[in-house]
């Protein structure tokens, strides 16, 4: 980064994701209600999804418009019946799951990238291309580097490794994921309410590219039809 944020598109006077946004979770933390929620839906609204819709809205030129998750959670097949999330996400898109990530919480700001699969096929095909050798190697060189800049790998995994895959397979700990993410935990820095946390996201981004590019080639979307 030049140190000079990049301001263009973002509206003035506009100070980036405010303190507020990470003590409205840290406040929800404490009474996960629909009624608390329903009283402090207007600070929701001005700390957490405004400023954060500013933020994708600066970032949709090089990276294409961003999905915002919704604040409630599905809390049919859950024992925890806590309405709403711990955190407000956004995705920008290359194929359905998959592509590029923020979320504000409690804890801060996380970036990343990656995919949660949408369908079982797309697990079969991440786990083809890491046991090619070309398309293996490529994954692993290119997750080695996002791990030295300081991104974390997750995902869900297997618990040992896949039906039919070897003990000594050269790249079993990415064998073991269904899904694959890199994450990037900022927590609370000085920034983060200024217009340069725009340009401290976009260097995330871009640096997780080469993860969603591979993915986005050797995965893509799922072809099973949606659950009706």
């Amino acid at each position: 980064m030049n140190g000079i944020p990049d301001v263009s598109g973002i509206p003035e006077g506009w100070a980036g994701i405010p303190v507020d946004a990470l003590d409205f979770y840290e406040d929800l933390a404490v009474e996960n209600s629909r009624e608390w929620w329903q009283a402090n839906r207007a600070r929701y609204d001005g700390s957490v999804r405004a400023p954060l819709a500013v933020l994708l809205t600066a970032l949709e030129d090089e990276f294409g418009p961003a999905h915002v998750f919704r604040p409630h959670r599905d809390v049919r097949f859950s024992a925890d019946k806590s309405p709403y999330k711990d955190h407000q996400g956004a995705l920008a898109s290359t194929v359905q799951g998959m592509g590029f990530y923020v979320q504000v919480g409690a804890d801060g700001l996380m970036t990343g990238g990656g995919f949660y699969p949408t369908g079982t096929d797309q697990v079969a095909r991440l786990r083809a291309a890491v046991d090619a050798p070309r398309s293996g190697q490529d994954l692993q060189r290119l997750t080695d580097v996002l791990v030295a800049q300081g991104f974390e790998l997750d995902g869900d995994r297997v618990a040992t490794r896949p039906r039919g895959v070897a003990a000594d397979h050269p790249r079993l700990a990415l064998m073991r994921y269904k899904s694959l993410v890199a994450k990037r935990g900022h927590g609370a820095p000085p920034w983060l309410s200024t217009p340069e946390v725009v340009e401290r996201v976009r260097e995330d981004w871009r640096a997780v590219r080469p993860l969603v590019d591979w993915l986005t080639e050797h995965v893509g979307a799922t072809e099973q039809p949606r659950r009706r």
